[in-house]
This record gives C-alpha cells, structure tokens and sequence, in this order.
C-alpha cells in the first residue's frame, strides 16, 4: 500500500509509491528513451490494461473491447489505491498516512501516432469533457480534497509510454504547491479586491506583448515571470475558479485554443516534450472569488539544476516577450 509522509520543516506531502518499488540498482542504468513494440493502450489490447472505468465509444459496442475513441482506465501501477479509509497515524515526531487515493489514465485516442496537437477539434473538445465527467465523479468522493490533472508528453516530461494519454490523481490532502498559490491569490485579493487573474488578463490584453492566442472564452499567453522557456498559460476569461463547472461553448472554446497552442509549440520547438497541468480550486471549497482555475503548458527545454533546487529561483534564458512574438508568426489552420 502506499503511504504519505510529511515533511516536517515544510509541511511538503512525499509519496512513498511501493505500488512503483524499484531497487537501488534500477537507478544506476542508462536512461534511453525505448520505442516499445507492444503498446497496451493501442486498440486491440483493451485486456491489456485494468477494466476501463469510462469510455466515449461507438454505439453497439462492449466495454474494454474495439470501438472506443477515448478510454479511461485505472492506472495499472498506481501512485496512489482508492480501497480504504484514511488512516492518521504519527511516528515519533513525523506524520504519515496511508496512500488513499485515485490514480487514473486517460487514453486519448486509440491511434498511436497521434499526439494532442494532431487531434482535430471535436477530437480535443472529447478529451475535455473526459476530464470533465472523470473530475466531477471523483469529486463525490469525500476522502479526497484536490484532483490534480496532467499530462505528460515525451520521455524528458516524464511519459513511459509513447501513446497518447493524460492522468488523473486524486488525492486526500491539498498540496502545497496548491496552497502557495492559493494563498498568494488570496492575499492579492484582499489588498485590491481584485482576482491576481483577470487582472492579469486585463494587463495581458492591454499590452499584447506576451500573448499567444485569444477568442471569446479564452486567452493563451506567456506569463511575465515566465520559469521556462514557452511556458504557456491558457485562462478563461470569465472569472471562474472551478474547472469542472466549465460549459459547452467554454469547452468548444478552449478545445480551439488549446490545439492551436500545441500545434504552434510543436512547429516552433519540433515536437518538444512537455507537461500540462490544470489548475483549479480544491474539491471541498466553494466558488472563490480571488482564484482563477487555468492551464499551465511547460516545454521541457532547460534542465532544473542544483541553482533552482537550492533557491526555488529559475533561469528562463528566453524572455516571454520573445517567445510569444515569434510564436504569433506561426499560422495554423484548426
């Protein structure tokens, strides 16, 4: 089982993942990136993997057989298993508990070759609305606290495998890189009585220095203080601090912006690996007025080093500035 033990000094949740136990030898290999010859997520090997939990599919069709366009499973080596209550416990000073959690993936599309910004539109606007229907249903589970949404494309993101898929972790505590955020918005907001967010939209539109891409729902910009070269963020435009409650036209319209902006950084930076993150408010709290839900779209250009680990300061040697121009000369037909 799982287990999550806390920092003491920080507060920092770690999850001690049993379920992905590794010996000390596996570390000292030479990491490559393996083209796999065998691809359980491919249509065809739906026995493969764990019984899906939910399948966008065509009519007629059986559950974890062919047919499917989109499937979503649990994930097979779980970070974190759904199975029990939360269990509290301290050990000495330290506190810990068990790994109660959900760990799911998302299967994008049953051709192998394709990627997000492959996709066509109605296509992306389905992976969204997994998201949707997977997000709210985990949300009637009391035991968890914030869903966490991401994806992970390419060897240096992270991905294992090279078919298309997104995960989905629910997890029982809110994490602090969530609270940070959280409570700088927060802060924000009681000094102005504005959301940190649309501020940063009005300023975005006003300069159009470090925008990407913009329609009714949505602007797709480089933050100023971007961490990473092309770091992208994709906000709504309409306050709204809930992913889940998004809408038909918001997800028409985000589905757009979203393949727009991945095409754009696929011809820009050839195809580079990269993560996506949806940010949102935790699962227990109601609508907020100082917190923004977004997604955060990080290519994986530069290496996090001893200076960023040591001072949590990062060097970005591109300025957004530069990097959204040059991604605007970029034209793409969606």
């Amino acid at each position: 089982m799982p287990e999550l033990r806390k920092d003491p000094v920080i507060g920092r949740w770690v999850i001690i993942a049993t379920e992905r136990a590794k010996r000390p030898s596996d570390f000292a290999k030479t990491r490559t990136e393996v083209k796999a010859s065998f691809c359980p997520f491919c249509e065809g090997n739906e026995d493969k993997t764990p019984p899906e939990i939910l399948s966008y599919r065509k009519v007629g069709t059986e559950p974890n057989g062919k047919g499917w366009w989109i499937r979503v499973v649990p994930n097979k080596f779980p970070a974190l298993r759904s199975e029990e209550p939360i269990v509290r416990t301290g050990e000495g000073m330290y506190d810990k508990m068990n790994g109660v959690g959900a760990h799911e993936v998302v299967i994008e599309s049953p051709n192998h070759n394709l990627t997000l910004a492959d996709f066509d539109i109605h296509h992306v606007e389905e992976v969204l609305w997994a998201y949707r229907d997977r997000f709210l249903d985990l949300s009637n589970d009391e035991r968890f606290r914030y869903i966490l949404i991401f994806k992970n494309h390419g060897a240096e993101a992270g991905a294992t495998l090279d078919h298309t898929h997104s995960q989905i972790i629910a997890l029982p505590i809110v994490p602090k890189r969530v609270k940070e955020e959280l409570e700088g918005s927060l802060a924000y907001y009681e000094y102005k009585e504005r959301c940190v967010f649309c501020d940063m939209l009005t300023q975005e539109t006003k300069d159009n220095l470090r925008v990407v891409d913009e329609n009714a729902s949505f602007i797709s910009f480089l933050p100023f203080a971007s961490r990473f070269p092309f770091e992208t963020w994709i906000l709504p435009r309409v306050h709204e601090s809930h992913f889940a409650n998004i809408q038909k036209n918001g997800v028409v319209d985000l589905s757009r912006i979203l393949k727009t902006t991945m095409l754009k950084l696929k011809i820009a930076l050839d195809d580079p690996p990269y993560n996506i993150m949806v940010h949102t408010t935790p699962c227990r709290e109601t609508k907020s007025m100082y917190y923004h839900w977004h997604l955060e779209i990080m290519p994986k250009l530069t290496k996090v080093a001893g200076f960023e680990w040591g001072t949590g300061f990062y060097i970005n040697p591109t300025p957004p500035e530069d990097a959204a121009k040059f991604l605007r000369t970029i034209e793409v037909n969606v």
